[in-house]
Formats: C-alpha cells, structure tokens, sequence
C-alpha cells in the first residue's frame, strides 16, 4: 500500500522547491530581458510604446513567476511608466477608478455580509434538505455541486469552496461511520466517491464564477477592457444569459465525468440526512441581520438585471432605458446593495446596524482590486502608445493576415486556460486580454466573442492544486490525489474548451452589443 501521507509531503516539498525555483527566475531573468528590450532598436514603434513594451515584459514575468506578489506587480507597472516618462500619472493611474472596480467592490461587502451572517450556509442547507436529495449518494453529490455552484456566482469562489468542505467532510464521515457499523473499515484517503465528492466542490466553486460579471475577477476584467478599449458595454444582464449557459453545460460535463470516474459503491448514506437537519436546525430562525440581507441582495440583484428587461420591453433605443442606464450603472447597483447594508439597522437603539467596516473591509479582497485596476492600467496604456496595435499587427500578419473568429478564440482560449493552471488566472487574463481584443479589431473582428473566450477559460484551471483556491482547499483534506486530480482535470478542461467555450464565443458573432 502506497503511503499517500508520505507521498503528499514529497509532492509539497517538490512543489515548494519549484517555486522559490520560479521566484528566483523572474526576480533575476525579466528585469536583464526588459533593459535588452529598452535597448533593441524598433523604428516601429514610438519612445513611449518601446519604453511600455519593456516594462510589460517586466510586468507579464514577474506576474508569471511571482518574485513579489501579484498586486504589487499591478502597482510596479504604472509607476514604473510614469517615471520613464511613457506616460503622465493621471493617465497611468486612471484605472484604478474605473467604476467596474466599485462594481467589484460593492459585490466583496455584499458578499461578506451573506457569509458574515450565515445566508450562503442557510441556503445550502436549504438546497441539501430537499426531499429529493435525501441520502442517495449520487444526489447528494449533484445537490453539492448545484448549491457550490449557484452559491459562487455571487460569493468569490474561495469562500463558498471554504464553506463548502465541512459540509462534505461531515457526510464523507457519516459514510465511514455507516461503513463501521456494517463491519467494513474504509480509508477515506483511498476512497473514491471522496475524491469525487471533493473535486466537484472545487470544479464547481469556479464553474459557479462564470455566471455573473462579479462571480469571478476574469469576467470583469475582460468586460472592463472592452468598455476601455472599443467602447463596448456588455450589461449585467447580457453576460448572465451567456453565464448560464456556460456554467450549466460545464456543470454538467464536470458532474458525467466525476460521477463516472468516482462513483459511489453504496445505495445510500445512512446518517446523511439527519446530519443535514442538525446543521439546519443549528441555524435557528432567521435573525434581522439575515432579513436585511437578503434584502440587500435583493435590491441590487434587481438593479443589475432590470436593464435587461427594460432592453426587451422598450427596445435598446428606449429614452427610459438610456436614463436608466445612465442613473444606475451596473457598479451603482452593488454600491447601493453594499451601502445599504450600513443603514438596514440590527438594533437601532444600539446603534448596531447590518455590517460593520471593519466586517466589510475585511471582505474586500483589496489585492484582487489593485490587480484589476492594474491590469486596466496597463491595457490602456497599450492601447493609448500603439504598443497592442503594432503587436496585434505582427501577430496579424505572422498568421498570414487572415485571422477567422474561429481560429482567434480558440488560440487564446487554450492560452487563458495553459496561463490559468500556471498562474494567477487574474493576471493571465491580464496579459492577454488587451492582445486578443487589439488583434481581433485589428483583424476587422468583433473583439467580444473572444473576449468572452478568454473570461470563460480562465476559469476552467481544474488540473493543479495551485490553478485556484478551491483546488488547493480540496487538495489539503488529503482525500484528493495528485494524480488524479491532473486527469480529471485534463478531461473536464479540454471538454469545456471545445464543447462549450469556443462553441458559445462563436454563438455571440450575430449577437454582439453594439457600442
């Protein structure tokens, strides 16, 4: 028998090595390969697009390899264009005012205010308590990954992953109790409905992502480039309808292929549902924090999706809808939904209200901002010195100059998904978001399709422990092997990309929002 206690600290270890190995590669490597760019004559280019192209080399390896960390590369880049003179600082740090920045914002503090006040765990126990789920493994595995999934559209992925695993721990170990009183010892390490039941935790936490602009950082950050970049705007309620899409068919190709490969080998799960009840029950009534809430929620919800509506009712030229739009933009929506939640009093005569700031900040993921706003930054200053131009123009004419929207997203949608298992997939989405916009326009191509390529790909890092959050949460309970989560990863991956990613990118050339 294989010591897989043994074997996990090997691979950790060999992890741990090759990434001070990478660290040390890029802190050493992109600095020496940014001065040779400086200093390699290119009569194409302007002194302000050369200077930028150096520093986007620092910038794009140091975000690869990760010598500091992520956000503080996102900041190094704009700084280091100001004082070479590439570009003012009012241009360069723009970006991090973005309003798509406040839409982040306002969705991390509505987030929080779900975990902080046990929404998200009240409405998993709700979906888990279904008289259809019962104690069928394989319902119990199918409503897991449901409430992961719906639940991450609106929460980060590394939080409903994290509220996620003790709810699957408590039934993997009523399943090993049930075992033992049936004369049977099992090691859950060894046992393959728990490695199943735990990668559809993680596979799910990010395919959930997908469905709203604010599910994952990917999402926003493509829809902010093409607002920055061509004046595109993709609505709230727009990218929902190709969400749900996305999200249903990859649920589904993650539930076949996890289902078939880890499947249950008993009838049902003894202790499953009285488990279920008992967290229920642990929740108590609803409190007032948990009604506003909701409430909370709810509004901004109905804010982001009404345009939508509006859109179908009155048509995309309605005075009514244009005003709406202009009064309540999608960022203004979740700041709404957010601020509220500092008005909707708990305890009025203690003056104790729905969150805190100190609650709130705490939920902001302030590295994921400056990231975004980073990202935004450098992408608009390739785009303002010509540098994405005159590289969209070489990459252009290497393909011969005939680029098909096909062949486009499906490049860069197999390139955001090799970026994403290596690295951030906020910084991969980074790197090349700019690229594959200015190449499409550049190309005479709609930039949207493969733009939602890109932010669609960038979720599906299932093959590595470091790809996401998620994966590395599931990866630590010890029940989910290396190896096997490389294969299914690899699967689901390479299914999603070309039976749902490619196919639902080339789906939107006849349905793209006009500027």
């Amino acid at each position: 028998m294989v010591d897989t206690g043994s074997e996990a600290v090997r691979i950790k270890e060999a992890e741990r090595a090759f990434d001070r190995r990478r660290r040390t590669f890029g802190l050493v490597v992109a600095p020496i390969l940014a001065a040779a760019v400086m200093l390699t004559p290119i009569d194409a280019l302007s002194l302000e697009a050369h200077k930028l192209l150096a520093i986007m080399v620092l910038v794009a390896l140091w975000w690869i390899t990760e010598p500091v960390p992520i956000p503080v590369t996102s900041l190094i880049g704009p700084t280091l264009a100001v004082i070479t003179g590439a570009i003012p600082a009012g241009a360069a740090f723009a970006a991090f005012a973005n309003p798509m920045i406040f839409l982040f914002m306002g969705g991390f503090i509505l987030a929080k205010a779900m975990m902080l006040h046990g929404l998200d765990k009240r409405f998993a126990y709700w979906l888990l308590s279904r008289s259809w789920v019962g104690s069928n493994p394989r319902r119990i595995f199918l409503a897991i990954g449901l409430a992961t999934a719906l639940c991450s559209g609106w929460v980060s992925n590394t939080a409903t992953a994290a509220m996620m695993f003790p709810i699957c721990l408590g039934l993997l170990n009523s399943i090993k109790d049930m075992m033992a009183a049936n004369g049977r010892e099992i090691n859950l390490s060894e046992y393959k409905y728990a490695t199943g039941l735990m990668l559809m935790t993680a596979y799910s936490a990010s395919i959930g992502g997908v469905l709203t602009p604010i599910g994952t950082p990917p999402n926003l950050i493509m829809l902010g480039f093409l607002d920055s970049m061509e004046g595109i705007h993709v609505s709230f309620f727009e990218w929902m309808i190709w969400g749900f899409c996305a999200m249903v068919i990859y649920f589904a190709i993650a539930y076949v292929v996890l289902s078939k490969l880890f499947p249950a080998d008993v009838e049902r799960i003894d202790g499953a549902e009285e488990f279920i009840r008992a967290r229920q029950a642990e929740l108590g009534g609803w409190t007032r924090a948990q009604k506003n809430t909701l409430c909370a929620f709810l509004l901004a919800v109905a804010l982001w999706i009404i345009p939508g509506f509006l859109n179908m009712l009155l048509g995309a030229t309605s005075p009514i809808l244009k005003m709406y739009n202009t009064l309540f933009p999608e960022a203004i929506a979740a700041m709404v939904g957010a601020l509220l939640l500092f008005l909707l009093p708990v305890n009025f005569a203690k003056r104790e209200f729905t969150i805190t700031w100190k609650d709130a900040s705490a939920g902001i993921e302030w590295g994921t901002l400056i990231l975004f706003g980073g990202g935004l930054a450098m992408g608009g200053m390739m785009y303002k010195t010509g540098l994405s131009q005159w590289i969209g123009n070489l990459i252009v004419e290497a393909m011969g100059g005939a680029v098909s929207q096909v062949v486009l997203v499906a490049v860069f949608s197999v390139l955001a998904l090799l970026l994403s298992e290596l690295t951030s997939h906020t910084a991969a989405t980074n790197m090349i978001g700019p690229l594959a916009i200015t190449i499409a326009v550049s190309a005479g191509l709609s930039p949207v399709p493969v733009s939602v390529g890109i932010a669609l790909s960038a979720s599906l890092g299932f093959m590595l422990p470091v790809s996401t959050p998620p994966n590395a949460i599931v990866y630590a309970s010890g029940y989910v092997p290396i190896t096997k989560m490389i294969k299914t990863g690899v699967y689901i991956d390479f299914i999603g990309i070309a039976f749902v990613t490619i196919p639902i990118a080339i789906w939107l050339v006849g349905l793209i929002v006009t500027p």
